[in-house]
């Protein structure tokens, strides 16, 4: 009987051991998935294929050259956003696929998959998530407070062979089931609706309408939108 109880004490203790194991193997790897996601939003691993606008003035920007899929690279100036703009079949392909193509909780910035590739129309919509530490579209955050969105309303689109500015005039928060907002081109409006909803207005200089939508609160259709205007460099 004794032998049967010492058998039972150290298979517990190998079964605790092996447990507390495991337990640290999964939270080790959760800690490096957690580290790798953030480290590919945040855009290190792009900015060699960041285009200059010598690039454009010089004949135009190769954009194959990091994937058929991209159509600008938006800059936020004095901001963490600073990456390419891809563009699905659809507005879920981008989701959580990185601008290699590649399977990335992270996703990409992407422009909505209505739009016109040359940002010829005229309103455009860019879609980011929100991550921590003002990763992807998470830096939107920021754009809340009217002190910061006022030190923060210029911006650079680098197209295949043009560079546009953008100046913008307007933050808003709304659902995504806004038809104004988040239906480009299928319906009219837009610019009335920000206007009667904004929580900052300035009357905008410029007609070629841009916004950059991500999340408000996860597991939600609260968005974002900071809305600019488009002009030729």
């Amino acid at each position: 009987m004794l032998r049967v109880i010492r058998f039972i004490d150290r298979a517990t203790d190998t079964a605790l051991i092996l447990l507390f194991l495991l337990l640290f193997l999964i939270g080790g790897y959760t800690m490096y998935d957690t580290i790798l996601i953030y480290d590919l939003a945040g855009g290190d691993d792009l900015s060699s294929f960041k285009p200059l606008v010598t690039d454009v003035e010089n004949g135009g920007w190769d954009m194959s050259a990091l994937s058929d899929d991209v159509v600008a690279w938006l800059t936020v100036d004095n901001t963490t956003i600073d990456y390419p703009v891809m563009q699905g079949r659809n507005n879920s392909e981008y989701l959580n696929k990185d601008p290699f193509g590649e399977y990335s909780l992270a996703g990409s910035i992407f422009l909505d998959s209505r739009n016109a590739p040359d940002f010829s129309d005229p309103y455009s919509l860019i879609y980011g998530h929100h991550m921590e530490h003002g990763k992807m579209f998470g830096a939107l955050d920021a754009f809340l407070d009217k002190d910061y969105f006022d030190n923060h309303r210029t911006a650079t689109l680098i197209v295949s062979n043009k560079v546009y500015s953008i100046k913008f005039f307007a933050c808003i928060t709304a659902d995504a089931s806004v038809n104004e907002i988040f239906a480009p081109n299928e319906t009219g409006g837009t610019l009335s609706y920000v206007r009667k909803n904004a929580l900052f207005w300035y009357e905008p200089e410029g007609e070629k309408l841009i916004a950059l939508s991500t999340c408000r609160f996860p597991q939600t259709t609260d968005r974002i939108v900071v809305f600019g205007v488009l002009r030729d460099e």
